[in-house]
């Protein structure tokens, strides 16, 4: 069984409380759920609406055509008509004036389509709490007032799914890490982030600052951490450019920080609430300078758990900052897992517990890591954004200059090889050619898969250090290489032809600000062939 419905309306009228609702109900039916939101930059008017594809089978993106349409308003059906299915229906009433009235339509849609309403109302009472009663009411008397088109089959004996975003992810992520403190300057699409810290703070035994601008933002990260605590920083493309020259404080000082960087449509402020993977490169070289660092890339909400939890550790080990890459379409989709996993490497502070008498603060090691003592435990703690010696005393000799960058390269060097550990590609599905892609396309090509014969999928997710050895393997062993990513010029083509000589020429570009479906890449893909 497979459904998509979409639930359009004015911003404003509950279009995305409405699908996240419906999504949860068939969550709890035993049925895998994903639910795409498109949503102007406006905070009323204008024309919202959410797509959700419900499957028997586990699915990972939304659908370009549609079986049920439940209209808040005219303009949703004037839109989205044309892409209903033979034999679908919409839903609407012209009479519908509020908010909470907006759930006779769900009482409709669920009567529709054979669903018990106790289920429903148990959902209602997980998401409204003590205001669920009068909403309850409304959703009945929309239930009641409808017929049943068709049965659908409860498939609880496989167990109730998590309904989870990207952004969601991220934030259980740090939680499981240790994350101490948040700090952001609300931005488009991470702002949900600092939500959900400001919502937990208590509950988690963290703190969040909102800072004035995001320059503040990084350098008080700084100064938190380098003080002991894990820190975090959530942002898009315009808050993390203002971020660069507190980037390099990190690389020069060694204080490791945690950087969420949520891609958008850009330049400037472009396209602010939809998707684009424009910034690929601007990670890989934030900050004047060169300094080690990490960039990793989840796909779907389980990696972005996992991702988090390492981007914490390695930041934290190597004293480096650590740069999360996802965008619009994995930080506001929700996804639906059987279970979610964490990450088995812990949440180590790498503080020294023994405190030598010769503690130097930058101590020149084989691989490059100093030992980290933090201020109160004893001996001098110094940071230093000018070169400096092993003291932490600015220097401006040949020297020294020479053996502090090659102290903090080896870092980098270190940080490759244990990364190579920790899974730093994925390969799905079998076939002599290969899809080469990162991020949250992952979704739309994996669902495609099952009609691309003899292909196979790469998906890169530590974007650096690189894992050049691993990629070209994969590129050798195939006959035909084409490359999907949701921007105009194919950036991680360039990187690959960087990193290992091999130059991309099939390539399948999307940068009109909207994700890839399975429907547009098998299209365009069996084109190419």
């Amino acid at each position: 069984m497979e459904k998509t419905i979409l639930i359009g309306g004015k911003a404003g009228q509950g279009t995305a409380v409405t699908s996240h609702l419906i999504g949860k109900v068939f969550c709890h039916l035993g049925y895998y759920v994903f639910n795409y939101r498109d949503y102007p930059s406006l905070i009323t008017g204008g024309h919202n609406f959410n797509i959700l594809t419900i499957s028997a089978n586990p699915i990972f993106s939304h659908k370009e055509k549609y079986d049920i349409i439940v209209a808040l308003d005219q303009k949703t059906v004037d839109l989205h008509r044309k892409n209903l299915n033979a034999g679908g229906f919409i839903l609407a009433d012209k009479n519908l004036k509020t908010i909470s009235e907006n759930n006779i339509l769900l009482g409709r849609l669920f009567k529709s389509l054979g669903v018990d309403k106790n289920i429903v109302s148990v959902v209602f009472e997980e998401v409204f709490e003590d205001k669920a009663e009068p909403i309850k009411r409304v959703f009945e008397k929309g239930y009641d007032s409808a017929e049943t088109r068709q049965k659908l089959k409860y498939l609880g004996g496989q167990g109730e799914k998590y309904f989870i975003s990207g952004n969601e992810a991220i934030c259980l992520g740090a939680i499981t890490a240790g994350m101490d403190i948040y700090f952001a300057y609300p931005i488009t699409p991470a702002t949900s982030i600092l939500s959900f810290f400001a919502k937990n703070q208590s509950k988690y035994n963290i703190q969040v600052m909102q800072l004035e601008n995001e320059i503040g933002v990084i350098i008080a990260a700084l100064g938190a951490s380098f003080s002991g605590a894990k820190t975090m920083v959530g942002t898009s493309g315009a808050g993390f450019a203002l971020m660069t020259e507190g980037l390099s404080l990190a690389g020069m000082a060694e204080i490791p920080v945690v950087i969420y960087l949520g891609q958008r449509t850009a330049p400037s402020t472009g396209v602010p609430t939809y998707t684009g993977q424009g910034d690929l490169k601007f990670a890989l070289n934030p900050g004047h300078g060169e300094f080690p660092r990490l960039v990793v890339a989840p796909g779907d909400p389980q990696e972005a758990i996992l991702r988090t939890q390492e981007a914490f550790y390695l930041a934290a080990k190597y004293r480096l900052p650590a740069i999360i890459l996802g965008d619009k379409h994995l930080s506001e989709s929700n996804y639906s897992f059987d279970s979610l996993k964490e990450s088995p490497l812990g949440n180590s502070r790498f503080i020294l517990e023994k405190i030598p008498l010769d503690y130097e603060s930058y101590k020149i090691t084989k691989n490059g890591i100093s030992p980290r003592l933090v201020p109160g435990q004893g001996p001098v703690m110094r940071a230093n954004s000018y070169e400096h010696n092993e003291m932490g005393n600015t220097v401006e000799s040949a020297d020294w200059i020479i053996k502090m960058n090659d102290k903090r390269n080896r870092k980098q060097e270190e940080l490759g090889k244990e990364t190579k550990k920790l899974n730093p590609i994925s390969v799905f599905g079998k076939g002599s050619n290969l899809i080469v892609s990162w991020g949250s396309t992952k979704g739309a090509i994996v669902d495609a898969l099952p009609e691309l014969k003899n292909f196979r999928f790469l998906q890169i997710s530590y974007l650096k250090p690189f894992p050049g050895e691993e990629v070209l393997k994969e590129i050798k062993e195939s006959k035909k290489v084409i490359l999907v990513e949701n921007n105009s010029t194919g950036l991680l083509g360039d990187i690959i032809a960087e990193q290992t000589g091999f130059i991309i020429k099939d390539k399948i570009l999307k940068y009109d600000a909207r994700p890839f479906t399975s429907e547009f890449l098998i299209n365009r893909i069996k084109k190419i062939r």
